[in-house]
């Protein structure tokens, strides 16, 4: 097995043993928040977020870097109290029940640093498990159960310091499902993963909601939570921007901006951006692009149409090659919500 590389991944078998959840009644939420504020000092991280997430659903927390994403995670997962508001996991609440809440949630944290890198995989696993009071027998039991269901039983006894950055995502993973908790947290569970490795995460998250499950997957790459998440929040500077279904999200936004490669029709020259410019005046804008000087941005104003500009460009004697969205509809409605757009 090459260390830096991900071992192939089989979900299809991970069965109960693997993702099993504690019995809890099917209609209650598994997660409430009701108006949560969290200060640090002068500084509002959150304010007044609610959200509520029942078992078995992926729910996405979007928002840029400082949106108050790792700050609410925290706040699920018992290492930070709320500054106002209520927080129910389960029934349980941090300011009364703090234990019970950390025994009913798995989090991912971002990044490695909390893995004990000189020891192994399996070792890392077992001093967890041991904490979540585990006997030592039993704690080997489910780490090697565990290494196996995320594909890292060649590497069990391998420093986890000589991992792969992906591996060392799927040896978190792993030590979130040690007590099978009914409730998941990732924060940026895919950064920096290449594609494979990401859908790999994804995979096993998915078998993991399919067991029961609540999961909470807070990301700010927005291509992986189509057809994953089933609902979305969007977070931009502590407040809730979006709260909602992915397919609500993307009807959000009408796209503005797009890449036109057009063609003089006698000539067959590209024509200059002044002159695509004048056609298309009362409708948007026109912008070169450094380095494809073939294709010209056109950026249309609020209420205008498509298919009127490219109208107006066919008028003026020039042919429209290729017309694409420059940003996906997910991406435009994310930097619409978040007030980033350009």
């Amino acid at each position: 097995m090459e260390v830096g590389n991900l071992a192939p991944l089989e979900t299809s078998g991970a069965g109960a043993a693997g993702f099993a959840m504690p019995h809890v009644a099917a209609d209650e939420p598994a997660v409430v928040l009701e108006l949560v504020c969290r200060r640090f000092g002068a500084k509002v991280a959150l304010d007044e977020v609610s959200l509520t997430l029942g078992r078995g659903e992926i729910h996405a927390l979007l928002g840029p870097n400082g949106a108050g994403k790792t700050t609410l995670l925290r706040i699920l997962s018992g290492l930070l109290l709320p500054t106002s508001g209520s927080v129910s996991v389960l029934g349980a609440r941090p300011e009364r029940q703090s234990r019970a809440l950390r025994s009913l949630v798995g989090l991912v944290p971002s990044g490695d640093r909390s893995l004990y890198l000189r020891i192994s995989g399996l070792e890392n696993l077992i001093f967890f498990g041991r904490l979540h009071g585990l006997r030592r027998g039993e704690a080997k039991a489910r780490a090697l159960e565990l290494l196996e269901h995320v594909g890292l039983t060649e590497a069990a006894r391998l420093r986890a310091g000589v991992y792969s950055h992906g591996m060392r995502r799927r040896l978190a993973l792993a030590r979130a499902l040690l007590a099978r908790p009914p409730v998941l947290l990732f924060d940026e569970a895919t950064h920096d993963l290449d594609p494979e490795g990401a859908r790999s995460i994804r995979r096993l998250v998915e078998a993991a909601a399919g067991h029961g499950a609540a999961v909470v997957w807070a990301t700010q790459r927005l291509e992986e939570i189509h057809g994953f998440a089933g609902r979305a929040t969007v977070l931009a500077g502590g407040r809730v921007r979006f709260g909602g279904a992915v397919p609500e999200l993307l009807d959000r936004v009408v796209p503005r901006r797009y890449v036109l490669r057009l063609r003089d029709r006698e000539t067959r020259a590209v024509p200059p951006p002044a002159r695509v410019g004048a056609a298309i005046d009362s409708f948007g804008r026109v912008e070169s692009i450094p380095g494809a000087p073939e294709h010209l941005l056109v950026v249309l104003h609020t209420e205008a149409v498509l298919g009127a500009a490219l109208a107006a460009v066919a008028a003026e004697g020039l042919e429209t090659i290729s017309c694409t969205q420059e940003r996906s509809e997910l991406e435009e409605a994310f930097l619409s919500l978040t007030g980033e757009r350009r």
